[in-house]
């Protein structure tokens, strides 16, 4: 009643971050860790095109490939060159790991998108799990390559001597935060543009301003179609900087 009361009062009530609620996907209640929900529903659309175009486009494996095919092989040589670029020949690898993520990452971000859909990766909760299991799965390799001289990653030898433990402490903090930033960036970037675009979508019901409204939901969705694919990007190059970090820790 008062949402009521206030939508006749000044003829606008919009609420741009409802799209992020999560709901269970049949009845109503508390959701448990086993519920299917909207964000169950749409990572498993996810990894459903990415089989589609991984699995089910390249099947033939033609000499002259398809269109599917050609995405497919484009996107696979793009991830190749970024890891063998940034964490030399020994990060590759590591490369269907890598590229698991770019992939699920974009196509989360594209589907997100659509009218009417959910975007998994606006939520701390899916990125947090990715950005923590790079942190991780990085550390481990570092410890597992490099043994305890993988500390030697915190100690600036070439700094002077007075100034290396501070230096040491920073870059320790530093490293640990990793996974945070490298989780927040995504969900936030994702989020941030999803709020804007339902922001001017609500404005779009004021006949004054409805043609300025629309004009702006159009440039913000053309910049979001870049932004889907800049984020997936940006993960996937900060984690084959962790990686060669992990690789090389004396460079």
């Amino acid at each position: 009643m008062a949402e009521e009361a206030h939508s006749e009062g000044t003829g606008l009530v919009f609420h741009p971050l409802d799209q992020f609620i999560v709901k269970p996907l049949f009845g109503e209640g508390p959701i448990q860790w086993y519920t299917p929900t909207n964000v169950t529903l749409w990572m498993a659309l996810a990894v459903l095109c990415v089989v589609a175009l991984f699995v089910i486009g390249t099947r033939g494996r033609a000499i002259v490939p398809t269109r599917v095919q050609s995405v497919a092989e484009v996107m696979y040589g793009f991830i190749y060159k970024m890891i063998e670029d940034v964490t030399g020949h020994d990060g590759v690898k590591y490369f269907p790991y890598i590229m698991t993520l770019f992939v699920f990452i974009l196509f989360a971000n594209y589907l997100g998108l659509l009218p009417m859909s959910f975007t998994p990766t606006s939520h701390i909760a899916v990125t947090a799990v990715l950005g923590f299991g790079v942190f991780i799965i990085v550390t481990l390799i570092g410890f597992v390559k490099n043994g305890p001289s993988f500390l030697g990653l915190f100690w600036m030898s070439d700094a002077p001597l007075i100034l290396r433990p501070v230096i040491a402490i920073i870059e320790v903090i530093s490293y640990f935060v990793r996974p945070v930033s490298h989780s927040i960036r995504l969900a936030g970037n994702i989020m941030a543009g999803h709020a804007v675009i339902k922001v001017f979508a609500g404005f779009a019901a004021i006949a004054a301003i409805s043609p300025i409204s629309i004009l702006a939901i159009v440039a913000i969705y053309g910049l979001e179609v870049l932004v889907a694919f800049i984020q997936a990007y940006v993960f996937t190059i900060l984690t084959c900087v962790y990686l060669k970090d992990a690789l090389h820790p004396h460079h």
